[in-house]
């Protein structure tokens, strides 16, 4: 009889791959999955009797501004308390690194915290600095394009010059060389809204023999959006590389539902080169306060503000009438802030969420002090809400949205699976409670369901709470050298 360290029994297994789920063991060895099946046979140094309870690779959280977070505040109990076990950070063109200051930094970096969490001039730098914090869950990242403007412009409200572009390439092929995912943008944002698409493809023709991707924050998520996919794909195909959309959107309530015609535009470009996209279950987003978004039919709930700390939480129309304002100058007046935005309809949502090239993000916020729900909820929400409760889609499928799909895409070998030799990055929880708890009025909530998270292999958390282990790592791109 062979040796294990933990020996998980009787599970509802879903592994990742979309398909029925089985009752089965699992045996594991270290950081690994040693055996999958039926009735296993070993010394185990802990049996888990997980009967009547669902076992699931452990959910990657494909889109997160988690990037300092992970060493400020390791334990990352928003993420491992609903299951996560891997984030991709460095979304939207705002990254941690490599990054160089020369006073705060612009918007959107702001979201990343303020300018002492900043040390990283290198890509480098950040991934020993991962390393050496030893977070609670796995982290890959992208180099932004944000940040690499940050670094070489006087002023980010024109396009790069040739001599600029040429210093950000080498910032990024610094930042490729040591395992970053690829280059993200956040074209939307306006210290990033001037460089024009050549820009883009100048510096994403880097990712073309390293087999890295682009993911892209689009020029815009309104009336423009198809223009805006079409750009992505044009700088997807510059550089060669694969094109992963962020929080796929109709937003405004003139948008509104375009799903199905914008799905469309998706799926036509995806029949001539490789695309993907992520998505978070809620019918509202959140970012910094844009002036440009302040809409009085969009219900805006303010999450932070500099000037005006004491309005967090508060909408945007009450502050306005309270100060007896337009909201436009309430919004002026709280400047800089941070925003959620009721500016998404339901059923658009549900739509671009049940598409099959959809993964499951987050996009939270970590450091506002009222955040969105979505920093808490994500995942259980998917599984409890849309997936039970709803039947938006099965179980199997929810599953395989949050795990394979984006192990798949992000090229993160071994992980998204349950099956032998990949590593221990599992999720045990209930089906029949699995759901989300936090809220718009109360965000900073656990979600109710999550049994037992490993990560490579380590009793992470338990529903009484963390156990204060930590085993993440960083994991570099696909084909990188020293990828331990």
């Amino acid at each position: 009889m062979a040796d294990c360290d933990i020996l998980i029994r009787e599970a509802t297994i879903h592994d990742g791959s979309g398909g029925d789920a089985y009752l089965g063991d699992i045996a594991i060895a270290g950081q690994r999955i040693v055996e999958v099946g039926p009735g296993l046979q070993f010394r185990a140094g802990a049996v888990v009797d997980a009967e009547g309870l669902t076992l699931a690779p452990g959910f990657i959280d494909t889109h997160t501004h988690d990037d300092t977070s992970v060493i400020e505040t390791p334990e990352m109990l928003p993420k491992i308390s609903q299951g996560v076990t891997t984030v991709i950070a460095g979304n939207c063109g705002i990254s941690a690194a490599p990054v160089r200051l020369r006073g705060e930094p612009p918007d959107p970096m702001t979201l990343l915290g303020p300018a002492g969490f900043f040390r990283y001039p290198r890509f480098a730098d950040y991934v020993d600095a991962v390393r050496t914090a030893s977070p609670a869950v796995n982290v890959a990242a992208f180099a932004g394009h944000t940040a690499l403007r940050n670094n070489h412009m006087d002023g980010l409200d024109r396009a790069a010059t040739a001599e600029e572009i040429a210093a950000m390439r080498a910032d990024l092929a610094e930042a490729l060389d040591c395992g970053a995912l690829g280059l993200s943008s956040g074209l939307a944002y306006a210290n990033a809204n001037a460089a024009p698409t050549a820009e883009v493809i100048a510096l994403t023709e880097l990712l073309r023999d390293r087999q890295a991707i682009y993911a892209t924050h689009m020029r815009t998520e309104t009336e423009g959006i198809l223009d805006a996919i079409k750009e992505a794909c044009e700088i997807g195909l510059g550089g060669g590389a694969r094109v992963v959309i962020s929080h796929l959107k109709c937003a405004g309530i003139a948008n509104w539902g375009r799903s199905a015609e914008v799905l469309e535009a998706f799926d036509a470009a995806r029949s001539s080169q490789p695309l993907c996209c992520d998505c978070y279950p809620y019918a509202a987003g959140s970012s910094t306060l844009d002036l440009k978004q302040v809409d009085p039919r969009v219900e805006i709930t303010i999450t932070w503000s500099r000037m005006h700390p004491e309005v967090a939480g508060r909408s945007l129309g009450q502050i306005a009438a309270g100060w007896d304002v337009s909201q436009l100058e309430a919004a002026q007046r709280l400047q800089p802030a941070g925003a959620i935005y009721h500016s998404i309809a339901e059923q658009d949502m549900r739509r671009i969420l049940a598409h099959p090239a959809t993964m499951i993000g987050s996009d939270g916020l970590p450091h506002d002090s009222r955040p969105h729900p979505r920093l808490w909820g994500t995942f259980p929400r998917v599984l409890g809400r849309y997936s039970r409760e709803e039947k938006l889609f099965a179980m199997a499928e929810a599953v395989r949205k949050m795990t394979a799909l984006p192990a798949e895409t992000f090229g993160l070998g071994d992980r998204g699976r349950i099956q032998k030799g990949h590593f221990a990055d599992l999720v045990l929880f209930d089906a029949a409670r699995i759901i989300d708890t936090a809220t718009y009025a109360d965000p900073i909530q656990r979600a109710e369901g999550i049994a037992k998270v490993w990560v490579n292999g380590v009793l992470t958390y338990t529903a009484d709470g963390p156990t204060g282990q930590r085993a993440g790592r960083f994991l570099l791109r696909s084909g990188t050298s020293n990828n331990r």
